[in-house]
């Protein structure tokens, strides 16, 4: 937690030296619902009125990325699914709104921050050319220690993803 606590505490400053930091996560299962009947608007001596019965629309999740100095939601994504590739293009999403400088992206220990889609993203941005092995099985890809250790090596010039201690609570 005193490496992230440095991170935040010292955003600011990265900042100013083109590193941008953001704290990302999504949030799943939110209700687009609307009100079966209209509200009753106030009027003098009576309280506005709503009635509790609501028509459901399905649910969506929304993927979000908090600028940490301006504290800007960058590039949000609202769709039904959380898979590895939504949480990638979000990512992609983040850094075509900061196209220049350098990243860190701080987030908890969910499976599709640690996916392979996120580590060839990484390896990407970073120039990175080399066999990154095969997911379940060898290198870099074979697991999520293996691919969160990647993600969250210093020697990246561009691109660091860093992580909470606790596992996600969803």
């Amino acid at each position: 937690m005193k490496k992230l606590n440095d991170i935040y505490h010292s955003a600011a400053e990265l900042e100013a030296q083109g590193v941008h930091v953001f704290s990302t996560d999504e949030k799943c299962g939110v209700q687009a619902r609307e009100h079966k009947k209209p509200k009753h608007h106030a009027k003098p001596g009576k309280p506005e009125r709503i009635d509790p019965e609501y028509v459901r629309h399905g649910t969506s999740g929304v993927i979000a990325s908090i600028h940490v100095t301006s504290g800007e939601i960058v590039a949000p994504l609202v769709q039904p699914t959380r898979t590895e590739e939504d949480y990638s293009q979000h990512i992609k999403d983040v850094i075509a709104t900061y196209p220049d400088g350098r990243y860190i992206f701080i987030n908890d220990r969910l499976n599709t921050h640690m996916s392979e889609t996120l580590v060839k993203l990484v390896a990407e941005h970073e120039g990175i050319t080399d066999d990154l092995g095969v997911k379940g099985k060898s290198g870099i890809l074979k697991n999520m220690e293996t691919r969160a250790a990647f993600l969250q090596d210093p020697s990246h010039k561009r691109m660091l993803v860093q992580y909470t201690n606790s596992p996600s609570t969803q």
